[in-house]
């Protein structure tokens, strides 16, 4: 007989006491702070939660599971339906979900996959975590000019930068905006190339009515507190094909062969009758590594937080949209001295940010323009890395660039964005741009 109590009840009690205190503490403590013109900040980005959130959160570390567990399944099952993916697989950031994808595309599970040496088309305006896995992976980054407005690669060059070893194109949706899916995916037809779409900053955009990330071979998302939603740190990798799937988890997870959820064993009903590499038959399937990998998953706690976020996505990208159409209208009339940016065409992006490009005429340089908007309190961000063929780290590197990239070097010296995200209202807008104006009707 046990007599030991049962406090399965009690506990349920103190959980929603304490989920009753978060959120008040959440409302004292977390609230967004009113916006004074005289001494605001206006950021570029930030993360945008609240009670629900700091709840869910709070929900998974009472659970202590840590490691991904339900929380993580319900958010990988949710990221389907966003993205319209067949199979997502969280990680533990953007960058390491494109490091996945990359990876990915050269594991033996394919019929034909990438292997050193073979070049990769990508935009030299690039970020560098979407350059770097192909260098990672003992392949070669090929570059081609950037375009304005679109500031994504000017795909009508990709043709021409094709040669026998060139077996795939990786390509972000730049600042939301998604590049030319149309012309890029035509040319992938053609020459039997693989495509890697990093949907890092454009969680949402679509292409002729379809979710980005659906078009090529893998698709990336990145959580990071600038992007559309948060974990924090956290990404996703997501894909159609289940011999993607299958590389891209035993990568993710140590590189084991093993397909096993964390917690459970034996899934495959075979776990000691395996014959793999040159291991003695039966040898531990847990055990048995079949890929060069890492522990690159996500944690409970932060998928706990993605849920909450994706029930304020809807509204988060309607918010970018919304801004960006006010910054696009209000800066207009400056149009002789500045390149606003446009929408690709049959594109409808969900805006990472408002990207701009002071013309090589103009009577003032970007740094000038981005010291007034500092001095203003306006955050400010350089495109990525600009031409990052000249960044010190890519020195000795083994790339090739396909032609000349002037636009590219235009980025480098005259290009900056300012923030849409979803904490900016129409009074953090209204001031930004008289901030613009002020800065014109001085020169």
């Amino acid at each position: 007989m046990n007599d030991a109590p049962d406090t399965t009840n009690e506990a349920a009690l103190v959980k929603a006491e304490i989920f009753r205190l978060v959120e008040r503490y959440a409302h004292l403590a977390h609230a967004p702070k009113p916006f004074n013109p005289a001494s605001s900040p206006v950021p570029v980005n930030g993360k945008v939660y609240g009670a629900a959130e700091m709840v869910s959160l709070v929900d998974s570390a009472l659970e202590f599971w840590l490691t991904t567990g339900r929380f993580n399944d319900e958010f990988e099952a949710r990221l389907a339906q966003v993205t319209g993916g067949r199979y997502v697989l969280t990680t533990n950031s953007g960058s390491s979900a494109n490091l996945l994808a990359i990876s990915a595309l050269t594991s033996h599970l394919l019929e034909n996959p990438l292997a050193p040496g073979d070049e990769v088309i990508t935009c030299a305006t690039g970020f560098p975590t979407t350059i770097n896995p192909i260098l990672q992976n003992n392949l070669v980054p090929v570059f081609v000019d950037v375009q304005f407005p679109t500031y994504n690669i000017q795909a009508e060059l990709i043709e021409a930068a094709i040669t026998p070893r060139t077996r795939a194109i990786a390509l972000a949706h730049t600042l939301g905006n998604p590049f030319d899916l149309g012309a890029v995916m035509a040319v992938a037809a053609k020459h039997n190339l693989k495509v890697m779409e990093d949907c890092c900053d454009a969680l949402g955009a679509t292409y002729n009515g379809t979710k980005v990330g659906n078009f090529g071979d893998i698709a990336t998302l990145s959580f990071y507190p600038a992007h559309h939603i948060t974990t924090g740190e956290g990404g996703a990798v997501f894909m159609r094909d289940s011999l993607l799937k299958r590389a891209t988890e035993s990568i993710r997870d140590w590189g084991r062969d093993c397909y096993c959820a964390p917690g459970f064993d034996n899934t495959c009903k075979k776990r000691f009758g395996w014959q793999l590499g040159g291991l003695p038959f039966g040898y531990d399937h847990k055990f048995t590594y079949s890929h060069l990998g890492y522990n690159l998953k996500m944690t409970d706690m932060q998928a706990a937080i993605g849920v909450a976020q994706l029930d304020r996505l809807e509204g988060f990208i309607a918010a970018r949209k919304h801004n960006f159409a006010a910054l696009q209208q209000g800066l207009a009339r400056f149009a002789e001295h500045l390149i606003l940016p446009e929408a690709t065409p049959n594109a409808d992006p969900s805006w990472f940010g408002f990207p701009l490009t002071v013309r090589p005429a103009a009577p003032f340089s970007r740094d000038a323009l981005v010291a007034h908007l500092h001095k203003a309190r306006i955050a400010t961000r350089y495109l990525f890395g600009g031409n990052l063929i000249h960044q010190p780290y890519m020195a000795g590197r083994n790339f090739r660039v396909s032609g000349a990239t002037p636009n590219a070097d235009l980025v480098m010296t005259n290009s900056f964005w300012v923030g849409v995200y979803p904490a900016l209202g129409a009074e953090h807008i209204a001031y930004m741009l008289e901030s613009f104006e002020s800065f014109f009707r001085a020169l």
